[in-house]
């Protein structure tokens, strides 16, 4: 998927895309937008809650199933 979104940017053409995926919001100069109670604001990549927990997990995933799975 990400190819393909390449192909078409290079063509000229835009997106607006709502995901949780951290590989999309990767793309190079991509804008990201949060939206919460504080209204919708543009921030970086890594500023992301999407990012964050992906780091965390493949930093650590046993850490992280261990705490996702405590009962």
């Amino acid at each position: 998927m990400l190819s393909r979104l390449h192909d078409l940017v290079q063509a000229e053409s835009r997106f607006v895309i709502a995901t949780h995926s951290p590989i999309l919001m990767a793309y190079p100069d991509a804008w990201i937008y949060q939206c919460d109670g504080g209204g919708i604001r543009r921030i970086a990549y890594e500023g992301t809650e999407h990012f964050e927990v992906t780091r965390d997990f493949l930093a650590n995933p046993q850490r992280m199933l261990n705490m996702l799975l405590e009962q």
